[in-house]
């Protein structure tokens, strides 16, 4: 037995503080760490060890693979999530079928089921082995086309939906990339960081509305379809998920979107201001000057001794009466009537806004 000092500490830090009181008799063996020294550092190490062992094998796969997540691989586990997915997208027996990231294929043998055809693009050559090795001597293997790369890089395959769990960091580029992909497909069902998604269904006066928001609206009818808890994924995000439906409008709207987005762009640098304040910007009129003076170059235009793109600008903009507009107020009917009534007739502004969705490149979304 061993008596506990007045005053004193347990040195394995494990005894409940009924069983380790000052002056209580405690019989020897009750204390795991009674007469060794350093044992509560030992105790502690190996529960430090326990949780980096737990916490590594939540970042393994099955079959021992270690997740990359700082490359976006967080694996749907989920399969009440994934037959949710596979159902909200409605997929025909004739499909071809885009899917982006399809780690080890919880959600690419679910679709092999359905479809004529999954094309599936992964840049990870670890994780294209781990699918292989999962579709081998199934019937439905020749079914799978799989692509190694990286997909912002190549040029999309024909296919009639995508369905993915996408790598949040290229969520912006990769969702262009679709709408502007010819010819129309039916439909994407896609997983996004949920702040993402919603700055994707965004309507006009919420915070989260902007560029980004009216651009995806501009192409596509947007719709959130559920949230999707962290713990669904191995290993689990730091952020929540939302499935998002994409359905590009067909026929797009007959608007050039390149010089569509310069105009926005623009109008987005500051959502609050008025688009008289945002034009105001000397970056945006000392840019807007140098691409009219290219475009009266082209064109074989003197430009006045006393020209001022100022003065230009806002005599457009009183004009219009949208001088007092602000961008996050602006829906998209707003932004077309803009558009096509007074800017798309002012070829010098046309010619500027288009170069401004090349060059502007120092604004944000």
């Amino acid at each position: 037995m061993h008596r506990r000092p007045v005053g004193g500490r347990c040195a394995s830090r494990r005894c409940g503080p009924k069983r380790c009181w000052p002056g209580v008799v405690v019989l020897l063996g009750t204390c795991a760490g009674a007469g060794r020294p350093g044992a509560g550092g030992a105790a502690m190490s190996k529960v430090r060890a326990g949780k980096r062992l737990r916490q590594e094998r939540g970042e393994r796969g099955a079959s021992g693979i270690l997740f990359n997540t700082g490359a976006g691989q967080h694996i749907l586990k989920n399969p009440l999530v994934v037959n949710s997915i596979i159902e909200k997208a409605a997929l025909r027996r004739t499909d071809v079928i885009l899917e982006v990231g399809p780690g080890t294929g919880n959600l690419t043998v679910k679709m092999l089921e359905k479809v004529k055809k999954v094309i599936a693009c992964e840049i990870d050559p670890r994780l294209v082995g781990e699918l292989q090795k999962r579709v081998q001597g199934m019937s439905l293997a020749n079914k799978l086309e799989i692509r190694v790369g990286d997909v912002l890089k190549t040029d999309l395959p024909f296919f009639d939906a995508c369905v993915a769990n996408l790598p949040y960091q290229i969520s912006s580029p990769f969702v262009f990339k679709l709408l502007l992909h010819r010819p129309f497909f039916r439909c994407a069902i896609l997983m996004f960081q949920r702040e993402f998604a919603l700055r994707l269904v965004a309507k006009p006066g919420t915070k989260l509305y902007c560029r980004l928001s009216i651009n995806t609206q501009l192409l596509a009818r947007v719709d959130h379809l559920m949230k999707v808890g962290k713990n669904n994924f191995r290993p689990p995000p730091k952020v929540e998920s939302s499935v998002v439906r994409i359905e590009p409008k067909n026929p797009p709207p007959p608007v050039n979107f390149q010089e569509w987005d310069g105009l926005v762009r623009i109008a987005f640098v500051r959502k609050n201001k008025t688009l008289s304040a945002a034009f105001k910007s000397s970056a945006v009129e000392q840019l807007l000057d140098h691409n009219y003076r290219i475009h009266c170059s082209l064109h074989n235009t003197e430009i006045p001794e006393n020209f001022k793109i100022a003065e230009k600008i806002h005599a457009v903009l009183e004009n219009t009466g949208y001088s007092e507009k602000r961008a996050r107020s602006m829906d998209i009917d707003d932004f077309i009537r803009y558009f096509f009534l007074y800017v798309f007739p002012l070829s010098f502004l046309k010619f500027c806004l288009c170069l401004c969705s090349t060059d502007y490149y120092w604004v944000t979304e």
